[in-house]
């Protein structure tokens, strides 16, 4: 049996380690997991990744090398194409720079295909955005921010300028990384950036509803917002971006908001290349599933943040690393299913809460009570070790506990040896 992952992201690697250590390792089933990147960084992480908060080097997880470890193959490209009449996929062809080609356009053949591409931002169409605009989508995202705001920041400090920020949409990402922007210009003053402070800095979180973190409550947004304005970060809710240029943003007042680094962090979108599949879609480009994860075609799933699974009427499981990690685990147990013979079994969603972070300075967010039902509120030092503690499952689940420990154990070394913050 062949059994194609597309996508090696949250859902995707969790994926294809069970089912290599389940089923490649004892020949049941070839695996193969298909990327466009030769390594796998945590997408909730990229907003450390954009500031320097983490390594994209050190904390990379590189799939050849971990496809050797886990009994799967692993297969680099991008997927261009779907042939379900022969049940293959195909990748577009590889090229190198200069645009010189280096693999040709490739099939792999499969029997049950799973889709997990994740993610993009949505721009709404809105004009200038795509032009002027920094993504976090992507690693390749976040280290070109990360380039561009080291270079500004040095030249702040040089000219004893501002170093200015606008950042669309007050979800985690937004919020997240405007904490973290002010945490790296802190450290970048102790890195001989002697000219600049916070007091320099101008971080604006435009947001177009009526609050941050809409998905959340409203006493997390309440207090995210709080601790936000404490930093001297500058809040606009209920703010429509209409256009984006060289400057700035325009808002739907005809009033500008001005900033060197421009990021668009509002809304999602599954990638446009999955409408031309065949496949039902929804008006996101999310692949339209059942109960079983499983699309029109019961030969190919889909999982995370590309899919559409319905949770109650009208409302879809939400498109969080924690449905993608969930759907990872029972789409293993429903293929390890259908090796034995056995019926599916229908996805149940479990919501254990959300957690933001902001940076060093706190944490906060919500946690589902496993007894009682409903939900209890957390801040501070506790929320800041269990948002950590997420990241930590998740190596967990790609690495075992036993080489998490000594990841852990590696990171305290490193920062005895290593800058706090990414400094090139």
């Amino acid at each position: 049996m062949n059994i194609v992952v597309v996508g090696g992201g949250a859902g995707g690697l969790p994926l294809v380690t069970k089912l290599g250590r389940r089923l490649g390792k004892r020949g049941k089933a070839n695996i193969t997991l298909v990327d466009a990147s030769a390594s796998h960084i945590w997408k909730p992480r990229f907003h450390e990744v954009a500031t320097g908060a983490i390594d994209s080097d050190l904390d990379a997880v590189d799939y050849r090398a971990h496809a050797h470890q886990n009994y799967y193959s692993f297969s680099k490209g991008r997927m261009s194409g779907l042939d379900r009449e022969n049940k293959e996929i195909i990748l577009e062809p590889a090229t190198g720079p200069g645009g010189k080609e280096i693999l040709p356009e490739r099939r792999i053949p499969y029997d049950y295909l799973v889709i997990t591409v994740g993610s993009l931002g949505n721009d709404f169409n809105t004009l200038g955005v795509r032009e002027q605009c920094l993504f976090l989508d992507t690693r390749e995202q976040a280290d070109r921010f990360h380039e561009r705001f080291l270079n500004h920041c040095l030249s702040a400090d040089f000219y004893r300028d501002t170093v200015s920020v606008a950042i669309v949409g007050g979800g985690a990402t937004g919020v997240e990384l405007a904490a973290e922007i002010h945490h790296a210009v802190a450290l970048l003053k102790l890195y001989g950036h002697k000219e600049l402070d916070r007091s320099r800095l101008q971080v604006h979180v435009i947001e177009a509803g009526p609050r941050l973190l809409p998905a959340l409550s409203e006493q997390i947004a309440s207090a995210a917002q709080a601790e936000l304005e404490n930093m001297g970060v500058k809040v606009h809710t209920s703010t429509m971006v209409k256009q984006a240029d060289e400057h700035g943003f325009i808002t739907g007042d005809d009033e500008r908001i001005d900033a060197a680094l421009l990021v668009w962090a509002a809304g999602i979108k599954a990638p446009d290349v999955l409408k031309q599949w065949g496949l039902e879609v929804n008006r996101i480009n999310q692949l339209v599933v059942d109960p079983n994860l499983q699309t029109a075609d019961p030969a190919i799933f889909a999982i995370g943040d590309c899919c559409a699974c319905e949770l109650v009427e009208g409302k879809n499981v939400p498109p969080r690393a924690q449905s993608a990690q969930q759907m990872a685990n029972h789409t293993a147990a429903n293929l390890l299913r259908i090796v034995k013979g056995e019926p599916l079994k229908p996805f149940r969603y479990r919501d254990h809460g959300s957690l933001v972070s902001l940076s060093e300075y706190s944490a906060l967010g919500n946690l589902m009570g496993s007894v009682r039902g409903g939900s209890f509120f957390i801040e501070g030092w506790m929320a800041r070790m269990m948002y950590v503690s997420l990241y930590r499952l998740h190596q967990a689940a790609i690495y075992g506990w036993l080489r998490t420990l000594m990841l852990l154990m590696a990171g305290r070394f490193n920062r005895l040896l290593r800058p706090r913050l990414k400094l090139h």
